[in-house]
């Protein structure tokens, strides 16, 4: 069986500097976890459909132990909650959540601008945006 090449990453993808806190707040609230089951070997609690659907060179949920909807949930909303949103986040929705789960940096993908829904999936160690994500969650973290 032939895998396919991991995707070109997004090198568009940037940080929001410095999202206020009353509109991390109003995003924390409003932002919800839906997975994607292209991300998912083990279909645990996400009520996806199909249930797994994993495709070859796509990073997996399973790999940083995530399970449950709820704790995904949490992890998005502790992304938000960190200001970790990517440059659009001022109106609407961002494109982009980051969180760090176990070490890993994890990044969360609008699927419905609409509705406010995202998957998620760890990005590889050798994603530069993993380590931009790790600086800046440690330094908002001892804020």
């Amino acid at each position: 069986m032939r895998t396919r090449a991991r995707p070109k990453r997004n090198s568009k993808r940037r940080l929001h500097p410095e999202l206020t806190v009353e509109r991390r707040r109003a995003l924390a609230q409003c932002v919800k976890y839906v997975g994607s089951p292209l991300h998912k070997r083990n279909p645990g609690d996400f009520g996806l459909t199909p249930p797994v659907a994993a495709r070859p060179g796509k990073s997996l949920c399973d790999d940083v132990s995530i399970f449950e909807r709820d704790k995904a949930q949490v992890l998005l909303r502790e992304g938000v909650q960190a200001g970790l949103v990517s440059r659009d986040a001022d109106e609407g929705f961002p494109r982009h959540i980051w969180m760090v789960h176990e070490g890993r940096v994890i990044e969360a993908r609008c699927d419905n601008m609409e509705a406010g829904t995202y998957h998620g999936y760890p990005l590889e160690a050798d994603d530069p945006m993993a380590d931009a994500v790790k600086r800046e969650w440690s330094r908002r973290q001892a804020e």
